[in-house]
């Protein structure tokens, strides 16, 4: 299982440092929530911030940017061109998802789809042998701190079927990703669903212990 703490939930006045501790603590995926005020209500950072935490962070850890954007399609490359490894695009906000996937990688970095709780998996499917990754929202992407939707169960496990059964006849792994209300109580219930990748946000960033703390009780979880 791969764990991606979301940076967002780290102190933003200290982001290097906080990012720092994760790496030290073991980490080697940053989850950078990228929004734009347009497509989900709140607004975080871009290119300029991602630029910075790399630079104070060096080539080591793996940037997971999920864009919830509406014009991902034309701005992608900044964030790679900033330090992004991979990139996460919405089903929901993208018209031409084919052409976008294949341009991601084109431009070079990794590429994922996102869909939303209420939205059908079918358009995923449709890229499912051109993608790394499938990010599924288990909250309603624009906030923190909002409870687990438990209805997702049924997409996971139909994109697990899916993947095993494209890996089975040849075809490229998918990593599936949970972002949403992921904790040290219901991560090894989502490794059972099929998830590969969970993205934590106030389970690993918070005031009550160290990055160190909080990922060993995640780890014992899984265990």
């Amino acid at each position: 299982m791969i764990i991606a703490p979301s940076v967002l939930t780290a102190d933003l006045a200290d982001l290097g440092n906080a990012c720092r501790e994760a790496v030290d603590a073991g980490i080697n995926w940053m989850h950078l929530d990228i929004m734009d005020g347009n497509f989900v209500p709140n607004l975080t950072f871009g290119p300029p911030v991602i630029a910075k935490l790399r630079e104070a962070l060096g080539d080591g850890p793996i940037f997971d940017a999920h864009l919830m954007i509406e014009n991902a399609e034309e701005s992608f490359q900044q964030y790679i061109d900033a330090g992004c490894n991979h990139i996460s695009v919405h089903v929901e906000a993208v018209t031409h998802l084919h052409r976008c996937v294949a341009a991601i990688r084109e431009g070079g970095a990794t590429a994922g789809v996102t869909i939303n709780p209420g939205t059908p998996i079918d358009a995923v499917l449709e890229v499912l042998t051109e993608i790394d990754l499938v990010l599924v929202m288990s909250v309603n992407p624009g906030y923190g701190g909002q409870s687990f939707i438990p209805t997702v169960e049924g997409k996971v496990r139909r994109l697990k079927e899916a993947i095993d059964a494209q890996v089975a006849a040849g075809g490229r792994p998918v990593q599936i990703q949970i972002d949403g209300g992921v904790k040290a109580h219901n991560i090894a219930m989502l490794r059972e669903w099929g998830a590969s990748n969970c993205v934590v946000g106030s389970g690993l960033f918070n005031d009550s212990a160290s990055v160190a703390d909080n990922l060993a009780i995640i780890h014992s979880a899984l265990e």
